[in-house]
């Protein structure tokens, strides 16, 4: 079960400022989560395969290969964007990096 002593730790982990309301919103919703993974924890499952995949649309390997049919195009290596190719248009960088205003303040 989650605490309010929890909710607020996670909150400042992420630095959130959450209003009392919200806190105690964020509590009721996260136990209500956990107390229905608690009850799809109890479904039998023993006789069910297990599965990679939930949905049809993935359709049915192509080959042996592992292509699959909903597939745009074969994953194949391509060379990569030259380091000065992808700095030509930054705003601001050091020739090896990108400069960009810091935003974490603590």
């Amino acid at each position: 079960m989650v605490s309010d002593k929890d909710v607020s730790y996670v909150a400042d982990l992420a630095h959130l400022d959450l209003t009392s309301e919200e806190r105690a919103r964020m509590l009721r919703d996260l136990n209500s989560i956990l107390a229905y993974i608690d009850r799809l924890n109890q479904l039998d499952t023993a006789n069910i395969e297990p599965m990679a995949q939930v949905a049809s649309r993935y359709g049915e390997p192509k080959d042996k290969a592992g292509e699959f049919s909903y597939a745009l195009r074969a994953d194949e290596l391509s060379p990569c964007l030259p380091r000065e190719g992808a700095l030509r248009n930054a705003p601001v960088s050091d020739g090896t990096f990108f400069k960009v205003p810091k935003v974490i303040e603590r």
